[in-house]
């Protein structure tokens, strides 16, 4: 991005009278939210296209999916913030030009527009319009799964990623038989190397779930779904959790810049290639300082994270580089999973504690650095890893790899 884009993306941001904001999930709601936090006085439009007051999703593969609670509606005063609500509004297109943002409800103009559209699930080929087949992701997925659940049916889930475990723990606990099949060789393929998804993979039968891996979805038939190896695995229904991708499909032909997953290429400071035009959230790579290369996180914390630079800007103060250390959890069979920080295939495993058991975690060091850390059922070693992952510091591995001694007594 060229020093020009970046100050012309600026030059609105003082006199701005007329934001608005494509997305109404956590990166858009709070991106409002910090608007009004940081005095910005001028129209904030907040765009949505589920008709539903905009919500958390977290709990909808929790609490909303087993029926313990209605919804996950975020305790936000819109009326109270004077930010203008617009829900059930698709957006098909921006025309930078004109300063026009296209809806199915027509165009809105802006003098800034932040794209917040966050990423949407991958489905699986030849599955559209299959009966019986799910996905989990909008409150009607889970409004939709509810009653599957109730009535305690066979299910299979493809993919054993975060979001099928999820999904396979609340429906183990709802009394339903499951079958999670991954094409991989082990669940979290995509996200862990292969010695520390091996302990994970018990999980699964502990629970009463079958995982069967290196099995690939040949075709859904009524009532089985069948793999590729000809077998045939026994479904009411079929719930699918293969990823997600970035949500940018409708700004094609508008000039703003996309990257290797078709996400909005934005800058240290959340702008894109075009002028008074942010990104935040899960559609929208950065630049990473501290791991020297470009993130895309497709994760609560960096939707809660990332607006408040936004707001900053369009306000007209100069925030500091956006670089946060990426942070997740995840409950599964019985576990509470949180993962800090970012590795690469190169950095240094050290584990800490026994794997087979209930508490343990996993660090990863690079040039002595601590730089990501995985804990299971172990809060502690996720809230000071955190810490020292943000400070830098640098770690002796014989005594990082003493569960007993506390991880900030590790440091050199």
């Amino acid at each position: 991005m060229s020093d020009q884009t970046q100050a012309q993306s600026q030059a609105q941001g003082p006199t701005a009278r007329r934001v608005v904001v494509v997305g109404a999930g956590m990166a858009g709601v709070q991106t409002a939210v910090a608007l009004r936090e940081q005095g910005f006085t001028g129209t904030v439009t907040l765009i949505g296209a589920e008709p539903h007051q905009p919500y958390d999703r977290p709990p909808l593969s929790k609490a909303v999916l087993l029926g313990k609670a209605e919804g996950s509606a975020f305790d936000v005063d819109f009326e109270a913030l004077d930010i203008d609500l617009r829900l059930g509004s698709e957006a098909l297109g921006v025309r930078p030009g004109d300063h026009e943002l296209d809806t199915a409800a027509g165009p809105v103009p802006y003098d800034v527009l932040v794209v917040a559209t966050g990423a949407e699930p991958i489905r699986l080929p030849g599955a559209e319009g299959v009966p019986g087949v799910h996905l989990l992701r909008t409150l009607d997925d889970a409004d939709r799964l509810r009653p599957v659940l109730a009535r305690q049916h066979d299910i299979v889930v493809v993919g054993a990623g975060w979001i099928g475990a999820e999904f396979a723990t609340a429906a183990r606990e709802a009394g339903c038989a499951v079958t999670v099949v991954e094409a991989a060789d082990r669940p979290l393929a995509g996200a862990l190397p292969a010695e520390v998804a091996a302990p994970m993979t018990a999980w699964y039968a502990d629970s009463g779930a079958s995982l069967r891996t290196g099995a690939r979805v040949e075709r859904i038939e009524p009532g089985a779904v069948v793999l590729d190896d000809g077998s045939r695995v026994p479904a009411d229904a079929v719930v699918v959790g293969i990823g997600a991708r970035p949500a940018t499909a409708w700004i094609a032909g508008s000039g703003i810049e996309l990257g290797a997953h078709r996400e909005i290429v934005a800058d240290d400071h959340l702008r894109t290639s075009l002028p008074d035009v942010y990104a935040v959230g899960d559609c929208a790579s950065f630049p990473s300082g501290r791991y020297e290369e470009r993130l895309l996180v497709h994760h609560w914390d960096n939707a809660l994270q990332g607006p408040r630079t936004v707001a900053l800007n369009i306000v007209g103060q100069t925030p500091a580089a956006y670089d946060p250390v990426p942070y997740f959890w995840s409950e599964q069979f019985g576990r509470f999973v949180q993962y800090v920080g970012h590795h690469t295939p190169a950095d240094t495993l050290v584990w800490r504690g026994d794997p087979s058991g209930a508490s343990w975690s996993v660090c990863w060091l690079r040039e002595a650095r601590l730089v990501a850390l995985l804990a299971v059922g172990r809060p502690r070693d996720l809230a000071q890893g955190r810490r020292l992952i943000e400070a830098g510091a640098a770690m002796d591995p014989e005594l990082l790899a003493d569960p007993s001694r506390p991880l900030k007594g590790a440091t050199v």
